[in-house]
C-alpha cells in the first residue's frame, strides 16, 4: 500500500512525503523533502484529523490513539504520530528518510486521510521540563501541512 502527503504552509514551505507499507502490518517508509525551512531540526508529526479548513491548526493535536503522552520515534511511550525531527540544511531541505513500526496505512489506526505536519522548532521529543513537552513536544508553530491521501 502506497500513500502522498502534498504540505503546502505559510510562506515558501512546501513538500511531498511519499509512504509504502509491505502488507498490513510492516512498518511504514517516509521518503520525500521539504523546502523553506530554516536550517536545524523541525518537528515532524501525524494530527489526528484530515482537517485543513482553517489552516493547519485544524488539523488537532497528534495522532494519539492509545493514549499515550508525547514521545519520540524510538520511545516505547508516545504518540503514534511522534516521529521527532527532520534536518533542514543550509539549502534550507529536509530530505525525509524515516521507517516507522507504529505507523500504518491500513485498519482502525491507519494514518490515511489524516494531516502531516512540519513545525518551526525541533521537537525536545517529550523530554522538556514542562506540561507542553508531553503533548507537543515544544514543537512550535506549524509551517505547513497536507492531508495523507492513496497513491498507486
Amino acid at each position: 500500500m502506497k500513500a502522498v502527503c502534498v504540505l503546502k504552509g505559510t510562506g515558501d514551505v512546501t513538500g511531498t512525503v511519499h509512504f509504502a507499507q509491505e502488507g498490513d502490518s510492516g512498518p511504514v517508509k517516509l521518503t520525500g523533502e521539504i523546502s523553506g525551512l530554516t536550517p536545524g531540526l523541525h518537528g515532524f508529526h501525524v494530527h489526528a484529523f484530515g482537517d485543513n479548513t482553517n489552516g493547519c491548526i485544524s488539523a488537532g493535536p497528534h495522532f494519539n490513539p492509545h493514549s499515550m503522552t508525547h514521545g519520540g520515534p524510538t520511545d516505547e511511550t508516545r504518540h503514534v504520530g511522534d516521529l521527532g525531527n527532520v534536518t533542514a540544511g543550509d539549502n534550507k531541505v529536509a530530505k525525509i528518510d524515516i521507517t516507522d513500526s507504529q505507523l500504518t496505512l491500513t485498519g482502525p489506526n491507519s494514518i490515511i486521510g489524516r494531516t502531516m505536519v512540519i513545525h518551526e522548532k525541533a521537537d525536545d521529543l517529550g523530554k522538556g521540563n514542562d506540561e507542553e513537552s508531553k503533548k507537543t513536544g515544544n514543537a512550535g508553530s506549524r509551517l505547513a501541512c497536507g492531508v495523507i491521501g492513496i497513491t498507486q
